[in-house]
């Protein structure tokens, strides 16, 4: 066999060509050449990690793998260094492997999230609730009889039941919020669109608050349970950014006031007792003594009282159902007896329990505003609410929430919709569109962003924003869902769909 002689080779890697008069790349996805290596080399950005933020070298999405070795190399050359004395970077993902369950994200599981009960929960397990996981609580859906196989079928029984009768739901998991001192009316009112400062003890309000930048943040209700002392309610899906808003307030914007704030979230139970005959329900648990009439206690009162023989609860003349309806705020670890004392005591009355189902359909029905529709896009104007923004006092929000684009009726105004053919379904996030025009994006008009089948009506019906829908109301629209295929028509309406004079509500 021939015999090769061992030789020394002089191999050495090129990095770039030189003497080329073109540019040479080094990244191709953020169009780093070599000239800007060499120009940060000159700049004094002589470490990796100042080159890479100075010229952005390895900051796409391959995070450096296609670019980085040559870059680094032809800052050692420019530099007289070693790539050993010039360094790397740190390489993330995805040039180091990524877990499988990164992608999974929160579908994997619930890890170390806690699951958040809500207090009457061994009642509605107990009657065999369909139970779901609402943000982080575990709480009632549906309440299915024996025999009801489509979860449409009980909700809709629920909301006649109540509608005609009366029911009792936990809604308990709303974010709850005492604020105490001696400026707590003042510092509510800087925090409020809506009138705080005159509200009188023993009474309740709603409230709106906004962002810094003017836009609609949430709405809840707030009590003023004594001369320096109120107890506030919000979503339960911005319970937490609320409070954490709430303590930002307290201790950087208005450090000078004299004011205290506490979460009770989860020390009160707080039920919702809902129907044509709720208060005759509820003077079946309440201690005697206490005048529910219609004069003694009227809509938005508030009244420290005891029920169940001398358990002390809270009582609010509220409602999200649009009913005659009342609050009861008890001790969480209570809730469930209550709520168990209501079911067996008011059976002659056709009482029944009703999930979140049923919530949402009731207020949808009512048109009141949600989460979908608090989408942080959205001003006061457009939820019809502006007449708290256009108020004089000054509050959080209040001046940038009058901006021209904010107020302009063409960005969208909350409108019912009921389709013109009963047998159509509406679905949330269809676009609405001229009743005639092409689905093209230059006739996109607005968007559905809840629905509901009223069993009350007998037919689909949604809320949404449509551009300068207070003056459309009568008129058809298009309602067009791209992604599930959806198509139909609709008649604007008011977003009120059932006694929008509320007078159930003040029976």
């Amino acid at each position: 066999m021939p015999r090769a002689d061992d030789e020394r080779f002089a191999l050495a890697p090129v990095w770039h060509v030189t003497g080329g008069k073109a540019k040479a790349f080094v990244d191709f996805q953020h169009d780093v050449t070599t000239d800007d290596v060499a120009l940060a080399a000159r700049e004094g950005y002589i470490s990796v990690e100042h080159l890479k933020r100075y010229t952005t070298l390895g900051m796409a999405t391959d995070q450096g793998r296609t670019a980085n070795l040559n870059g680094l190399a032809i800052l050692a050359e420019v530099t007289g260094r070693t790539i050993a004395e010039t360094g790397i970077v740190t390489s993330r993902p995805p040039v180091e492997p990524v877990a499988i369950g990164a992608f999974a994200g929160p579908h994997r599981g619930r890890s170390f999230r806690p699951r958040r009960e809500a207090p009457t929960n061994p009642v509605a397990e107990a009657r065999g609730a369909q139970m779901i996981e609402s943000g982080p609580w575990w709480r009632a859906q549906y309440y299915p009889l024996p025999g009801e196989t489509d979860w449409l079928t009980t909700v809709c029984r629920e909301v006649k039941a109540v509608r005609s009768g009366v029911g009792v739901t936990d809604m308990s998991t709303l974010g709850k919020i005492e604020v105490f001192g001696p400026d707590a009316a003042e510092y509510l009112a800087r925090i409020f669109a809506s009138p705080v400062a005159r509200l009188k003890v023993g009474r309740c309000t709603y409230g709106l608050m906004l962002r810094e930048d003017g836009f609609a943040f949430d709405d809840g209700t707030i009590a003023r349970i004594g001369e320096q002392h109120y107890f506030v309610t919000c979503s339960t899906a911005h319970a937490a950014k609320v409070y954490e808003h709430f303590e930002f307030c307290r201790q950087v914007l208005f450090p000078d006031l004299a004011v205290a704030i506490q979460s009770v979230s989860e020390q009160w139970a707080q039920l919702a007792l809902a129907g044509p005959k709720a208060r005759e329900a509820l003077a079946r648990i309440v201690d005697p003594g206490f005048d529910l009439s219609r004069d003694a206690f009227p809509f938005l009162a508030f009244a420290e009282t005891t029920v169940l023989g001398g358990l002390r609860a809270r009582l609010f003349r509220l409602t999200f159902s649009g009913e005659l309806a009342y609050e009861i705020g008890v001790p969480a670890r209570r809730g469930a007896e209550v709520m168990a004392a209501l079911l067996d005591r008011c059976g002659d009355l056709g009482i029944v329990p009703y999930g979140l189902e049923a919530v949402g359909v009731m207020r949808i029905e009512k048109g009141h505003p949600a989460a979908a529709e608090f989408n942080g896009q959205v001003s006061a104007h457009q939820l019809g609410l502006g007449v708290f923004a256009d108020r004089p006092t000054p509050c959080i929000g209040r001046v940038l929430s009058r901006r021209h684009d904010l107020v302009d009726p063409a960005r969208g105004r909350l409108v019912g919709l009921k389709p013109v053919e009963t047998t159509s379904r509406l679905r949330s996030g269809a676009h609405l569109l001229p009743k005639d025009a092409p689905a093209e994006a230059a006739n996109d008009q607005g968007y559905v962003t809840s629905v509901a089948f009223s069993p009350s009506l007998g037919h689909w019906i949604g809320l949404g924003y449509l551009a300068n829908g207070d003056s459309r109301r009568g008129e058809i629209v298009r309602v067009h869902d791209p992604v599930r295929g959806g198509d139909c028509l609709a008649e604007v309406v008011a977003p009120s769909f059932l006694d929008p004079e509320g007078t159930r509500a003040r029976a």
